[in-house]
């Protein structure tokens, strides 16, 4: 049964996070709205309320024609409008025109260039590139040679991979194929008040950091991760990095700005920088996160990039929760994620108090 005087409350204070809760009607107009209607409030004689879209329909009631109840939320709409021009994407061995993504998410390219970018984080032409190196950097993986990967992926060129995929992948197509050969890192493992911490960093950037109780154990993970690199002892720099990483995780605040080397899929990265966005002190869930991407439907497969996470702490899969606010999994160690979490409230709780 529906709560009245909440229902009512909602509706005078257009409550957008009640939308879907339930619809009233205004039996003046013969309408009904979402509580989050940006409509004149109705007097509250002429409102009657219904759990459901149907309910208010079978009452005689038609849907208002500025919040369009009967549609799905605003948010919704985006989503599923951004869906439909990653399939295009997807679909295609070249990038589709703005107009052509635009065309099938049924709004305007004006339009769809703002609203595409707010919900991914970034702009139709860079989440095509990221997913062609996805498939590229998949390929590779799965044994194909760079020129037979690149043409697969839909680059035209292979000059076009070697200029996205250091960025995008941490290292060049051949360094990818040869395990590290050839490159140097360098390491610290340093104490915190979760445990031990090995941050590792090539010229590039930090390239590893993981938790645990044990020194050597940290250290043998580091040379199987990069079995043909050379591996040496933390510089001046490397120490500095490490020392600022402890200081976050003794008192965390603002998240460290330290150069990173990422190393993954396309997709992984574009999820490893979604998980930046979330603020000390603050959880999302991997359905947040999927939708955040465009991509509501992939939660497992963000669930799996969240596992394959290098970079423990700077890319900071420990503020990820399931739907229901269980902590779920945690390659370092539920304990942690929970330590880890609890300090970051706390921290946000007393700065907010001051």
């Amino acid at each position: 049964m529906l709560d009245q005087e909440q229902c009512w409350a909602a509706v005078v204070a257009h409550d957008a996070s009640q939308d879907g809760g339930f619809f009233y009607s205004v039996r003046t107009t013969g309408v009904y709205c979402r509580p989050g209607c940006a409509s004149r409030q109705p007097l509250r004689k002429n409102v009657a309320f219904h759990e459901t879209a149907a309910a208010a329909e079978a009452a005689g009631f038609r849907p208002c024609k500025r919040c369009r109840p009967n549609e799905g939320s605003p948010a919704d709409r985006h989503i599923a409008a951004v869906e439909r021009a990653c399939a295009v994407i997807r679909a295609r061995d070249t990038l589709p025109t703005l107009a052509e993504l635009a065309e099938a998410a049924h709004v305007s390219p004006f339009h769809f260039h703002r609203m595409f970018k707010a919900v991914t984080g970034t702009t139709p032409r860079d989440w095509g590139r990221a997913y062609r190196l996805g498939r590229f950097a998949a390929r590779l993986d799965a044994g194909d040679g760079i020129a037979a990967a690149t043409y697969a992926a839909g680059f035209g060129a292979s000059s076009r991979v070697y200029e996205a995929a250091p960025a995008a992948l941490g290292m060049t197509p051949a360094a990818r194929q040869r395990g590290g050969s050839g490159e140097t890192i360098r390491y610290t493992i340093v104490d915190t008040p979760v445990g031990c911490a090995i941050v590792a960093a090539t010229a590039r950037g930090i390239c590893m950091t993981a938790l645990g109780d044990d020194r050597k154990a940290l250290e043998g993970e580091l040379r199987r991760r990069f079995p043909a690199a050379l591996i040496w002892p933390a510089d001046a720099q490397l120490a500095d990095w490490a020392g600022r990483i402890v200081r976050f995780v003794t008192a965390p605040d603002t998240q460290p700005d330290l150069p990173l080397d990422i190393r993954g899929t396309a997709f992984q990265a574009q999820v490893w920088r979604a998980l930046q966005k979330i603020p000390p002190g603050r959880t999302a869930s991997y359905s947040d996160i999927a939708a955040a991407l465009g991509q509501p439907r992939a939660v497992r497969a963000v669930a799996a990039a969240c596992a394959a996470n290098k970079l423990a702490l700077l890319v900071p899969c420990h503020r990820v929760v399931g739907k229901d606010g269980d902590l779920t999994g945690y390659r370092w160690g539920l304990d942690r994620k929970r330590a880890l979490l609890e300090r970051e409230r706390d921290a946000a709780a007393t700065a907010a108090a001051e």
